[in-house]
């Protein structure tokens, strides 16, 4: 990146300087370490030429710091960062980075945009700064993440946070920077980046504390790369994917998201990869363990449809651990709930017609039960018009079976406006 004039710098980083200096800050509790003092430093000043590159890095890595804070409303080491000062901080980047498309024109010989062949006028000014920036930026905030990372000691206990070379506000803010610098650039540009990109996420998803924003990250790679773009780190994330589903409740949406998107992704045309078995035995685990936590399965709800596409009638060989957990809440008091659990039973039984699977006739009356339980609910139509579907869907595939299961119910009064749905054999499969 070539150097861009001192007083441009200055010019673009007074109003940030002030607006930084007048927030107020107070330390969280329980933390020696000050976050304030530490984006300050990354500030210009009026410095010899040879550091203007330097000190634009930087600028740069103060201006993603301070505007990630406005998808990091739950950190404590971020909330101090006031709207004023994060929407400044965004305007200011992309100014700087006007000033730079601008002054040095489409690609420098050199250039990451050149070396990489990277699609230019896909990319937004932001974008091709960015760009600019990542080999030596990425490779500093993964650094400072890992210095703050908590090993484990030769005799396998884990030392504590204070021995720790780096404080873990850094590898937070430094989590939350990564972030924001991948967020920048899309498809179909941030595939021919794996190589600066996946070592940082990788250490950020190794790290206690950045977790998150590692994820998160990875859900944004999962989303704008090809399978072929990731190279030989296939395998190095989706055991990542694996070893994080253990993740606190906070975390389970993403974690859930990132290995459902970056699952389907690598092994797409493959459904009986090991891979599909160990994390939905990682994640089928978890929910049996806390079958109680709404948080959690509604995630998992809401987000499993693309693994359980892939696997198709590979998903039989988990029937005896999905069924149970499917049965149990559709009972829910909420409506939702029953409605995303009828669902995943729709496209379990379409994508398997559960061949061979001993749970059909529990299936039906527990079906039943949902059906009659309706008449309380809000969405009582809902409910019904899609257990009806499932109803059918059972009859198509399983023939006698459904019948013997349906004759124990035909005659109950409550199901008299289900009866006519199963007197003909031209009912169409929904």
């Amino acid at each position: 990146m070539a150097l861009l004039p001192c007083s441009t710098k200055l010019g673009l980083s007074e109003p940030i300087r002030e607006s930084l200096l007048k927030s107020n800050y107070n330390p969280p509790e329980g933390t020696s370490f000050s976050i304030k003092p530490m984006l300050e430093s990354l500030l210009p000043d009026r410095v010899s030429e040879k550091a203007i590159r330097v000190e634009i890095r930087d600028f740069c890595m103060l201006c993603a710091a301070l505007a990630s804070a406005e998808e990091a409303k739950e950190s404590v080491l971020l909330s101090w960062i006031h709207r004023e000062l994060f929407t400044l901080a965004k305007t200011t980047f992309k100014e700087l980075s006007r000033v730079f498309v601008g002054k040095f024109g489409e690609v420098e010989s050199g250039s990451m945009v050149g070396e990489l062949g990277l699609e230019f006028d896909l990319l937004s000014d932001e974008g091709k700064l960015v760009v600019e920036l990542m080999p030596e930026v990425l490779p500093l905030l993964r650094g400072t993440i890992k210095e703050s990372a908590i090993d484990a000691g030769d005799d396998g206990d884990e030392i504590s946070a204070a021995s720790a070379r780096t404080p873990v506000a850094c590898a937070v803010v430094a989590a939350h920077q990564f972030r924001w610098f991948v967020a920048q650039v899309q498809c179909p540009n941030l595939g021919k980046l794996c190589s600066l990109v996946i070592p940082c996420g990788l250490v950020a998803l190794d790290h206690w504390s950045p977790a998150g924003q590692g994820m998160i990250s990875f859900i944004h790679l999962a989303k704008n790369v090809k399978a072929a773009e990731l190279g030989f780190y296939e395998d190095v994330i989706l055991d990542t994917c694996c070893q994080n589903i253990a993740s606190d409740d906070e975390l389970w949406c993403h974690v859930v998201e990132m290995s459902v998107l970056l699952l389907t992704l690598i092994q797409r045309k493959n459904p009986r990869s090991p891979w599909f078995e160990k994390i939905m035995n990682e994640m089928l685990g978890h929910l049996e363990r806390q079958a109680r936590n709404k948080g959690r399965y509604t995630a998992w709800l809401e987000l499993i449809d693309p693994v359980f596409e892939c696997m198709g009638l590979v998903l039989l060989a988990h029937f005896r651990r999905i069924f149970p957990l499917l049965l149990h809440w559709v009972h829910s008091d909420d409506d939702k709930i029953v409605l995303l659990v009828l669902e995943k039973i729709r496209i379990i039984i379409k994508l398997t017609w559960i061949r061979n699977s001993p749970y059909v006739g529990r299936l039906i009356d527990e079906l039943i039960v949902t059906y009659k339980e309706a008449s309380l609910r809000r969405q009582r139509e809902d409910i019904r018009n899609k257990v009806l579907q499932i109803l059918i869907l059972l009859q198509k595939c399983k023939g006698l079976q459904f019948e013997a299961a349906w004759n124990k119910h035909k005659y109950d009064p409550n199901l008299a406006a289900l009866a006519p749905a199963f007197c003909t054999e031209s009912t169409p499969v929904v």
